[in-house]
């Protein structure tokens, strides 16, 4: 191989490496809250937490579909089996850094017509 063609060989598999790279940071990978795997973001269902209105201990979690909402999101699949581990574990309120009594009511709705529908 001439010193020529050595050249033009570094310079092809730098640009693949740079290519592969870009690619893989252009999709953003999130961890769930449940099981702790990282996955694409598309993949997994993002979390908020909202204040309720009539009293300032209680916090519901909603899920956002379209991944619009104000504030601090959590990432999960959309599973109830990564939902209990997250309960179990205290998770989501480790994740969306609130503290208090959490109303999870909406998300296990939004889990168990997700699961049906699919």
């Amino acid at each position: 191989m001439t010193a020529v063609e050595w050249t033009k060989a570094q310079r092809e598999s730098s640009t693949s490496l740079r290519a592969e790279r870009v690619s893989a940071r252009s999709t953003p990978v999130r961890t769930c809250i449940g099981c702790r795997r990282r996955e694409l973001a598309a993949d997994l269902m993002r979390v908020v937490a909202q204040p309720t209105a009539e009293s300032g201990q209680t916090v519901v979690v909603v899920p956002d579909p379209r991944r619009r909402l104000p504030g601090r999101g959590a990432w999960m699949h959309p599973t109830s089996a990564c939902l209990s581990q997250a309960v179990r574990r205290r998770a989501i309120g480790r994740a969306l850094r609130v503290s208090g009594h959490l109303d999870i009511s909406a998300l296990e709705h939004y889990v168990e017509n997700r699961h049906e529908n699919s």
